[in-house]
């Protein structure tokens, strides 16, 4: 496994001035996958925008975890839906223009 790809959490939690329990918290419900790697915890890169939208919900707008487990769960449904209707439109097209 290419370490390189990872972020350490101790290195998130100094960078975006959180806890290390919030991040235990997401963990715990699902919210973000923490990776252990010898005795040290890390993040994906690809998953840094993820947490990035949590911890504005969480910041911004104080949203409690709960809420953001609401929340994150619908934007990536909202996500979704916004591709499926992009490949939709474009099957039309291609069917359209035939």
């Amino acid at each position: 496994m290419a370490t390189n790809q990872y972020i350490l959490v101790k290195t998130i939690c100094v960078e975006y001035q959180i806890e290390p329990t919030f991040l235990d918290e997401l963990h715990g419900i699902g919210l973000i996958e923490i990776t252990t790697i010898e005795n040290d915890q890390f993040l994906h890169q690809d998953k840094l925008t993820d947490l990035e939208k949590i911890i504005r919900l969480h910041n911004e707008l104080h949203v409690n975890i709960e809420g953001i487990d609401v929340a994150f769960n619908l934007l990536q449904k909202v996500d979704r839906l916004q591709n499926e209707l992009r490949a939709l439109k474009n099957r039309l097209y291609f069917y359209e223009n035939q």
